[in-house]
């Protein structure tokens, strides 16, 4: 089986890596498995700066092969915010439900009726020496009034995906990750051969 290295800290974000590439023979290690991996500052002004960027350092640093991404939430009527701050969005250390509250009440305080948003993500995947690729993957969806579901992280409990009737927090996993930003921009990295061992 082949083996990554997830430039990650976030655990929900590495048991969606898990899930969405093992069908795929392809192994996903996280910093225990390696004895850790620095922590890499996303100062980048594009989701695919801050991938590109952990996935060199944490490569360079741990010798392995690795597969990092950036992903957020960009709200069009926002002129998509809050991006690349999506997971700092109410500020440096603020919980998800922070982050919510604030989306909800910026979009509440403007008096917007237009509430279409997307989920993006960017892969980038680095040998030590040199970045092997990138891709992108995306969903597009619409932010509702309050959260709802107890499912996935971030802003999951407010997103409803396209031809759906319920949030990302109340469809089961399988049917998430099936959707999801990240699975599209894996599916295009497997597509482009920048998995391949």
């Amino acid at each position: 089986m082949k083996a990554l290295l997830a430039a990650t800290g976030n655990s929900h974000k590495l048991r969606e890596l898990r899930a969405l590439l093992s069908p795929h023979g392809i192994r996903i290690l996280g910093r225990e498995d390696v004895g850790g991996i620095p922590d890499v500052v996303e100062d980048g002004d594009t989701f695919a700066a801050n991938a590109v960027k952990k996935a060199f350092e944490v490569a360079r640093a741990t010798g392995h092969r690795c597969l990092a991404d950036d992903s957020g939430l960009e709200v069009f009527s926002l002129a998509g915010v809050p991006g690349v701050y999506s997971a700092r969005y109410a500020g440096e250390n603020a919980t998800d439900e922070q982050n919510v509250e604030k989306l909800l009440r910026n979009l509440k305080d403007s008096n917007l009726t237009d509430r279409g948003a997307r989920f993006v993500c960017v892969v980038a995947v680095a040998v030590p020496t040199a970045l092997v690729g990138t891709a992108f993957g995306e969903v597009r969806g619409t932010i509702i009034r309050a959260p709802r579901g107890n499912g996935g992280f971030g802003y999951d409990p407010v997103f409803v995906p396209d031809g759906y009737d319920k949030t990302f927090a109340e469809l089961p996993a399988d049917t998430k990750n099936r959707l999801s930003h990240r699975s599209a921009a894996l599916r295009a990295a497997l597509a482009q051969g920048l998995l391949d061992a």
